[in-house]
């Protein structure tokens, strides 16, 4: 069976609609730049939901609804220029961000993290941390990484910002 797909596929710049069989149309959606792009948003966004219930749940269990209840997912509600994701508190009060990076594969599955996100841990590196969350759709487990973040990880810079002279 033939599908009419909608969405364009790219052919070296021209956008033109084709009838494709599934197995094609799949093998294109994986390497559809504004579909992974989709789905990598859409995995973050549901690993945020998933720290921040997490957070609230962790804080209840610890006897501080009060604090559960003020756990601010700060990228969804204020929006994602502050560096972190998520603004939560410890048992005592102390306030802790974080930013979180979701992904389906193991632990050590490479992740993004952008100048502003490096720039807040090393200036909040008592309260920052990364909440690493893996194997996300198939039994999520999660680990912090703490300041400084090049003792915990290889980073290197693949992206920089040019201006002509």
């Amino acid at each position: 069976m033939h599908l009419k797909i909608r969405s364009p596929i790219w052919t070296g710049g021209v956008s033109t609609p084709k009838v494709l069989p599934p197995a094609i149309r799949q093998l294109v959606g994986k390497f559809d730049p504004a579909e992974r792009d989709a789905r990598n948003r859409d995995l973050g966004k549901a690993g945020e939901k998933f720290v921040v219930e997490f957070e609230r749940i962790r804080l209840r269990r610890a006897g501080r609804e009060d604090l559960a209840d003020n756990v601010r997912w700060v990228s969804d509600l204020d929006g994602d220029g502050y560096g972190y994701d998520v603004r939560s508190f410890e048992p005592d009060g102390q306030e802790r961000l974080l930013e979180i990076k979701t992904t389906c594969g193991h632990e050590r599955t490479p992740f993004w993290l952008t100048k502003r996100e490096v720039d807040v841990a090393e200036a909040r590196s008592d309260k920052y941390r990364v909440r690493r969350v893996f194997h996300f759709r198939n039994h999520a487990q999660m680990f912090e990484i703490a300041p400084p973040l090049e003792d915990a990880l290889f980073m290197t810079p693949t992206t920089y910002s040019a201006v002509s002279r």
